[in-house]
């Protein structure tokens, strides 16, 4: 009996030591196409590569993220159902009323990556700088249209602060994530778009897009000839879209401490920074307790300036 009492007991601690053997599921609370999916499917990569373990990818996008973190939040603590957070993830406590607490019902894990959206305009819209874009809007208010990844999403938050202090109105399009936006701002059905960098740069490229400045507070090596929207006249303007990784609240240290690990080696490694710089993206990285306050304080920061605006979800 004392044997098997025993064994039981160490049960748990093989299967952590064993962590992970079995896929792991890395849940993008948004659509396919957007920063979220492209952050999610780089890093499901790399640590398939490294670990030897499948970690597999899964759009659950609705709710301006909610839904997918939602299934997270009520998933087991075991480490095999991990969400893929965004900047959105720490405005969505201001603008929805949520059935789980953002911080203290998850398992802060690491920051992994940050840069700033590219304020993108439809080669039709004849503006190429923000100011003509601004003027361009002020002579002709209501035409124009943004799009966004949806209702009080980063995206929609970060668009009406710039509008708000350009004085400008344009009329938000709400879509289920960055890759459809995009893509309808291609299309010409929108005509604006703060999308992250890694998904709008190349359409930027091919020139089926047109970039007119960067919303962090400093150039990026990616694309240097853009200013940022500082830089552009706006003074104090400064949003930075990161992505980061969280589990269930209770995963267990030697889950998170594993993943955390694994992490922060990849994105330190001399051709995943090159490869993020080409992105516009800078590695964050970091222990999951100073992930834990970086979330704090950004539902802080954000929950002032939806108020300031008077963002609401409908």
């Amino acid at each position: 009996m004392k044997a098997l009492i025993a064994a039981l007991l160490l049960t748990p601690l093989v299967a952590l030591a064993q962590y992970p053997n079995k896929p792991v599921k890395l849940v993008v609370p948004f659509a396919p196409g957007g920063g979220s999916d492209f952050t999610g499917r780089l890093i499901a990569a790399k640590l398939s590569e490294r670990i030897g373990t499948q970690f597999v990818v899964e759009n659950r996008a609705g709710a301006g993220g909610n839904l997918g973190a939602s299934e997270v939040v009520r998933a087991a603590p075991d480490g095999y159902t991990l969400l893929i957070i965004s900047a959105s993830y720490t405005v969505n406590p201001s603008v929805y009323k949520l059935s789980f607490d953002p911080v203290n019902d998850i398992t802060p894990i690491i920051q992994i990556s940050g840069g700033p959206y590219v304020v993108a305009v439809h080669p039709s819209v004849p503006a190429n700088t923000l100011a003509e874009f601004v003027a361009y809007a002020k002579k002709d208010p209501g035409k124009l249209a943004y799009g966004t990844s949806g209702q009080g999403s980063i995206m929609h938050v970060a668009s009406e602060y710039f509008l708000d202090a350009a004085k400008i109105k344009v009329l938000h399009v709400p879509y289920k994530g960055t890759g459809p936006a995009l893509q309808d701002t291609i299309g010409g059905q929108v005509q604006l778009v703060f999308g992250a960098i890694p998904a709008t740069l190349p359409h930027v490229r091919s020139g089926r897009l047109r970039a007119l400045a960067v919303t962090t507070d400093r150039r990026v090596s990616a694309a240097p000839d853009l200013p940022t929207v500082a830089e552009s006249g706006y003074p104090g303007y400064e949003v930075t879209n990161w992505h980061g990784l969280v589990g269930p609240k209770g995963l267990p240290k030697e889950v998170v401490d594993r993943v955390n690990r694994e992490i922060n080696e990849i994105i330190t490694s001399e051709d995943m920074k090159k490869h993020m710089a080409t992105e516009g993206l800078d590695p964050a990285g970091g222990t999951p307790a100073r992930f834990g306050e970086i979330l704090k304080s950004e539902a802080a920061r954000w929950a002032k300036v939806v108020q300031q605006a008077g963002i609401k979800v409908q």
